[in-house]
């Protein structure tokens, strides 16, 4: 096959297999491995075992390790100490003594069971972290704890990469390489990490002051490719030299650009490893060694479940913690992988036994979500102090919200958050907030913040802040599938209360508003306004004229708003807020007046009010026309003066 042929099999494999797992909200990772089977020599044999192959895919664990390199802050490393040199350095320390005796019953040698721990210890950080983030946990208890150990596995591969490969050697000869390489790796490390910090800073500011992304990009791929040359060249491996010119370039500010420029070279790079370590694995050899392949994953994810668990307890943490760490993190990872390709060439382990585990690592990954998904359940079915905690957080969050009635529940206490409960404060407007981070919860109560730790995603939270006295619910994060959640509970306990929703851009606006939100406020519009406005000012433009104009923007934009301002002045501030136009919802129970009345029956003109809209059933119906009429059930948002709504009230309600 000529090169040409197999870039096109790699390239016309990678992206079938990406729709489909994007498609099936599975990692890509897996459907790299199956592709690799079905193209390998042991299945179609589309790709012989090709050392173009294996060398074009070389370059994915490079920029994987490079990556991993820009997240090892050392003040971040520094903070989380007790997590990874704790319970990081003993989860991994661990798994590799106890597959030292189990490899020596199996029949292997004592290098064989430290490169079989090594390769069972690690846990899948791309996947893990991409659950964590989309249930708004990596800030939680148990998100903080699983952080810290994922990161102390990927420090432990660079060292990994460096010993198992010796492991191969005899004993008298592997202590020797192994001296060297320890000396190989100081003068390397010393050297670079000391003159390196002071040169590289200075390089990518000369670079950066050119102003050419092309500059910039070629200058990256330089670093990372020639600092993994040179320690290479030194009797050490690629990864190596790419993790330390990760690190050199974390501590300066162009880190972030960095990490996005080099993302899609990685991620190519990435899935043709896997797909050449998916070509290794022989379904011949599984299927006659299943029974063997079932009793590893189960040992894998029973094994790892106590080990990290276990470990966790021992240093301090709750056993809902410990529990639901565990759950996390027993399944395999991509860095297994990484070390089986760096051995299955050795006389380190047979190669029906590397059938196995891949297997195994294999199908542990495919687990991992479904375990995630029930962990919460898990929980709380084996942790009798799970229950008590969820009730202390509950009771804590009730008493909180007890004294509040008509509040806001602000869903998050981020900056935006804390900036609407500012607003809040200066109205004397109560409000109950609900956050994840447990830091930022203690830190704002203690300032005197009505704020609690709790998941807006949860029923029994809601109603715990208060949400049946509650007039207003407000999710100040721009995340829509957790919005969804907190969407539907609210539909489901009290489908009247509005809620008013954040968003990135305009996007997700017609899920949300179906989903039943009052209003989606997305932040490029709001970016877009303020631009504009200051630009305009500046360029000499009337502030009355710019107000004016973004006033009649955000009227069209948003449905609440329309009329808001009609009649208003520009020194509103002197008008008597009496008579200012305002909103106020209506909700028609069973045995309502207005019910099977329309608009125009019930007469409401006559109160110099209008029916802004009409919600039923998370359905809302703008300006509605004068034959509307209405169900039992339906919010009505009447428009005008505190004295017109109440007497449009009063007919609604009672006629």
């Amino acid at each position: 096959m000529t090169t040409l042929q197999l870039v096109l099999v790699l390239l016309a494999s990678a992206v079938f297999v990406v729709v489909v797992f994007r498609s099936l909200n599975l990692p890509p990772v897996l459907g790299y491995l199956l592709v690799g089977v079905a193209i390998g020599p042991h299945a179609l044999d589309l790709i012989p075992d090709s050392e173009a192959a294996h060398y074009l895919a070389e370059f994915g664990v490079v920029f994987l390790m490079f990556s991993i390199g820009l997240e090892f802050s050392l003040a971040r490393l520094y903070s989380m100490k007790r997590t990874v040199f704790g319970i990081g350095l003993a989860q991994v320390a661990v798994t590799i003594a106890i597959n030292i005796p189990v490899a020596l019953l199996a029949g292997l040698s004592w290098q064989a069971g430290i490169a079989l721990g090594g390769i069972l210890a690690m846990s899948s950080t791309a996947l893990v972290v991409k659950m964590l983030a989309e249930r708004m946990q990596l800030e939680s208890r148990h998100g903080r704890e699983i952080i810290g150990i994922l990161l102390f596995q990927d420090l432990a591969v660079v060292l990994l990469l460096i010993i198992v490969p010796a492991l191969s050697q005899a004993p008298e000869v592997m202590a020797q390489t192994l001296a060297v390489a320890a000396l190989k790796a100081a003068v390397v490390l010393s050297l670079i990490l000391f003159f390196g910090q002071r040169l590289m800073r200075g390089w990518f500011h000369i670079v950066a002051r050119r102003r050419s992304a092309e500059l910039f990009m070629l200058n990256v791929l330089l670093i990372t490719l020639g600092l993994a040359y040179l320690t290479e060249l030194a009797g050490l491996s690629l990864a190596l030299g790419a993790f330390l010119a990760g690190m050199l370039i974390s501590e300066t500010e162009y880190r972030y650009q960095v990490e996005e420029d080099i993302k899609p070279f990685r991620d190519v790079l990435l899935g043709l490893f896997f797909i050449t370590v998916g070509m290794f694995l022989d379904v011949g050899v599984i299927a006659s060694q299943f029974p063997w392949v079932a009793s590893l994953l189960l040992l894998l994810l029973l094994g790892k479940f106590v080990v990290i668990a276990g470990l966790l307890r021992a240093f301090g943490a709750q056993p809902g913690t410990s529990i639901r760490t565990g759950l996390w993190l027993c399944a395999g990872g991509e860095f297994g992988f990484v070390l089986i390709a760096h051995i299955k060439d050795l006389p380190l382990l047979p190669g029906a036994t590397l059938q196995v585990v891949l297997a195994a690592l294999v199908l542990s990954m495919l687990l991992a979500p479904l375990i995630a998904q029930y962990s919460e359940k898990i929980v709380m079915r084996f942790s009798a102090s799970e229950w008590m905690m969820r009730a202390a957080e509950l009771t804590q969050i009730a008493a909180r919200s007890m004294s509040t009635e008509k509040h806001a529940i602000i869903c998050g206490y981020g900056r935006s958050g804390q900036y609407l409960a500012r607003f809040m404060e200066k109205e004397d407007v109560s409000y109950v907030a609900l956050d994840l981070d447990p830091e930022r919860v203690r830190e704002a109560a203690s300032a005197g913040d009505t704020v609690v730790y709790g998941d807006a995603g949860r029923r029994e939270t809601l109603v715990a802040a208060g949400l049946m006295r509650a007039s207003v619910l407000i999710v100040s994060y721009a995340d829509p599938a957790s919005a969804l959640r907190v969407l539907a509970l609210v539909r489901e306990l009290r489908p009247e209360l509005p809620v008013v929703v954040r968003a990135a851009d305009e996007s997700d606006f017609d899920r949300l508003t179906q989903a039943g939100a009052a209003e989606v406020v997305p932040e490029t519009l709001e970016s877009s306004i303020m631009l504009a406005s200051h630009a305009l000012v500046l360029l000499g433009v009337p502030i009355n004229r710019v107000v004016k104009r973004f006033r009649e923007v955000r009227e069209q934009r948003y449905e609440l708003l329309r009329g808001f301002f009609h009649g208003a002045s520009d020194a509103a501030d002197d008008l008597d807020e009496a008579w200012q136009p305002r909103l106020h919802s209506v909700v028609l129970n069973p045995g309502a007046y207005g019910i099977g009345r329309t608009i125009e029956e019930l007469g409401l003109e006559r109160f110099n009010i209008t029916v802004s809209l009409i919600r039923r059933r998370g359905i809302r119906a703008f300006s509605p026309s004068p034959e509307a009429r209405f169900e039992a059930g339906d919010v009505a948002v009447l428009q005008g003066v505190p004295e017109g709504l109440a007497a449009g009230e009063s007919r609604l309600l009672k006629g």
